[in-house]
């Protein structure tokens, strides 16, 4: 491989904002694996956001980008899966697989799309100085002429009308987007820094606390909380939901002062019986382990889950959280049985098709 820009690259970064800035383009977040693309020829390269390659695992993908990119360029984009009429996060994620038998086989039944947002390198010029204005029309020229190519490579979608943003930033979750983000037209592609804007939701909810896990720098002579393990009730058992985590040391000194009056008596703790059913582990109970978390202690420390917290969340990924929520407040007000997934707002219904063709 012989290209103007070579891998590895750190692909650039955006920084969180409440409001849509008026910067000229706002397109999809797209929830997938963030990509960036070496081709030259029949020679492809997927790097990762963590700038390992990810090649092995999308073979289909690799097959696509030959279909339809140009012969020699680099480019910024998100490899996503769909299933029916919105993305598949979880599909996605069984991608990441060590056996190349059930690679083959996954790309067979949950083919990988590549949605292109920007361009890095086009023939043998090296373009990451030019403004995005020029970058996004290059690119947008380079794929429309291999438009019809393949349905697995796509263009996202763009505007420049904040109304139109908004809109779309109100209804793009109902397909499993994760928001939107906002480019300035007039910067460079900066490797690694946080030049664009992101803006996705952030909605509020009151969980169970049903466990901690420690810090990675906690020690004997000083604790420190890592964790919050957070539950929803759901027809009176007590799922999992996700974690509570980024405080300050002194707090997670306190916080494991206020959680250790509950640290007795949980013989009967609702998750004391994982171990039995961790093999199918269909509710990701705590302390079992997958091929993202191999090697790490996960185990936790039950509480009798007596006390409510209100924590801030974004988005939703089948029955938890997606990302990691933020500790709001403790709600001594509320009933920890109380605590259900009626409470959680439902996103508008939307379907992909509506915004781009691709197909499951």
């Amino acid at each position: 491989m012989d290209l103007p820009v070579m891998p590895p690259v750190a692909p650039m970064l955006a920084r969180s904002v409440p409001e849509i800035p008026d910067v000229g383009h706002v397109e999809p977040k797209w929830d997938g694996f963030r990509t960036i693309v070496f081709r030259d020829g029949d020679e492809v390269v997927l790097g990762s956001r963590n700038e390992r390659p990810m090649t092995r695992y999308f073979p289909d993908a690799v097959e696509a980008i030959r279909a339809g990119t140009p012969d020699r360029c680099v480019l910024d984009g998100e490899i996503v899966v769909v299933t029916g009429d919105r993305l598949d996060f979880d599909a996605l994620q069984q991608r990441v697989h060590p056996a190349a038998s059930r690679v083959t086989l996954l790309a067979e039944h949950t083919p990988a799309t590549f949605i292109a947002f920007d361009l890095l390198a086009l023939g043998d010029e090296d373009v990451m100085a030019r403004p995005f204005s020029e970058r996004r029309a290059r690119l947008t020229q380079a794929l429309a002429a291999l438009d019809g190519t393949t349905d697995r490579v796509h263009l996202t979608p763009s505007t420049a009308d904040l109304a139109v943003a908004r809109d779309w930033f109100a209804r793009f979750e109902g397909a499993g987007l994760d928001g939107v983000v906002a480019k300035p037209l007039d910067a460079p592609y900066q490797p690694d820094k946080r030049a664009m804007f992101k803006i996705k939701h952030e909605r509020t909810a009151d969980c169970v606390v049903a466990g901690y896990r420690l810090h990675k720098t906690s020690t004997s002579a000083r604790p420190l909380l890592g964790s919050l393990l957070l539950g929803l009730y759901d027809e009176g058992r007590l799922q999992h939901v996700g974690v509570a985590a980024s405080f300050t040391a002194a707090r997670r000194a306190e916080l494991l002062e206020e959680l250790a009056p509950y640290e007795s008596g949980t013989e009967d703790h609702p998750w004391r019986a994982w171990d039995e059913w961790a093999v199918a582990n269909p509710d990701r109970v705590p302390g079992t382990q997958s091929r993202w978390s191999q090697g790490k202690d996960l185990s936790f420390t039950p509480v009798r889950p007596e006390l409510v917290v209100e924590v801030a969340y974004d988005s939703m990924q089948g029955n938890r959280f997606r990302h990691t929520a933020r500790f709001r407040r403790w709600r001594p007000d509320r009933d920890p049985r109380s605590c259900t997934y009626d409470q959680l707002e439902q996103p508008v219904d939307f379907r992909l098709s509506e915004i781009l063709d691709v197909r499951p």
